[in-house]
């Protein structure tokens, strides 16, 4: 395994309460992240209801949502972390209006994008690679997980995706919170690897929505939602990337009644555009040694 590469952010900002964090979701994969003092967003994609994206091969798409905030009103940021290059994920307003300066953490294919679009410090991760960020005495660990976006040989032709783990710690050495991030991926065998490796899961953002490609699906359904829930194991989980394109074609109701059926309701929080949900990180998980 490769040595993790390092990223020194400048301390500052208001003291924070290492017993909580937050998720807000924006809209699409867009979150904002805010836990031990960093400040992180996740797939920038600010267009408007009734713009449309291109999604390569001539496919198009239209959004159907407005995202919950503009992309000016957004918190000075820490890190970005991008898990493909898609303008659904990363869209024409990111490129122009994104702070050219912000660390972006995503994969080989989709820094060599960013560099070209003008920006100064993507960190492009191979599958398990780790870059380590500390602010101050906070140490956050972005770790690429493996995804896959597509069955068979579609996958070859769409952009390489990664999942995210980061773990973060408020304090040195602690335990502190592991958070994963599924990114555009269907479920196959080597997520399972995920859970050997960390099975210790704290909170789960799952890229839902059913995309449809040419017919093919290429991200999870309300049904392999459950599956990786079940894979991942988390202590608490969010659905995202579920209402927000037309080739989005299983809607959040889908997975509601998977999750219901599997008895997992009491894991799983919902979250409309805009909404925060607040987590907790127990004491015993913040004591360093």
């Amino acid at each position: 395994m490769s040595q993790a590469r390092q990223l020194v952010l400048t301390p500052g900002g208001p003291q924070v309460d290492p017993t909580t964090g937050s998720v807000q979701f924006i809209g699409t994969a867009t979150v904002i992240l805010r836990y031990a003092g960093f400040t992180i967003l996740t797939d920038p994609n600010f267009l408007h209801k009734g713009e449309k994206v291109a999604l390569g091969y001539g496919l198009r798409s239209a959004r159907l949502t407005d995202p919950a905030i503009e992309i000016e009103d957004l918190p000075p940021l820490d890190v970005v972390v991008l898990s493909h290059m898609h303008e659904d994920h990363f869209d024409r307003v990111a490129a122009q209006k994104l702070n050219r300066s912000v660390p972006i953490v995503t994969t080989r294919h989709a820094a060599k994008s960013l560099k070209k679009m003008g920006f100064a410090s993507p960190y492009a991760l191979d599958t398990w690679e780790t870059l380590d960020v500390t602010k101050g005495d906070a140490r956050l660990r972005v770790t690429s997980m493996p995804g896959r976006h597509g069955p068979g040989p579609l996958a070859r032709v769409l952009p390489p995706v990664m999942g995210s783990l980061l773990h973060f710690q408020p304090v040195a050495r602690s335990a502190g919170l592991r958070l994963y991030i599924s990114g555009d991926t269907l479920v196959y065998p080597q997520l399972w690897e995920i859970h050997r490796r960390y099975p210790d899961v704290d909170l789960a953002l799952l890229h839902l929505g059913g995309t449809r490609a040419l017919g093919i699906m290429v991200t999870m359904d309300g049904k392999q939602g459950v599956e990786l829930l079940r894979i991942i194991a988390p202590s608490e989980a969010i659905p995202i990337h579920y209402n927000d394109y037309t080739v989005f074609k299983s809607p959040l109701e889908d997975f509601r009644k998977e999750v219901d059926a599997a008895g997992l309701q009491d894991i799983v929080r919902y979250l409309s555009h805009g909404e925060t949900y607040t987590f907790h990180v127990p004491e015993n998980r913040l004591a360093g040694g």
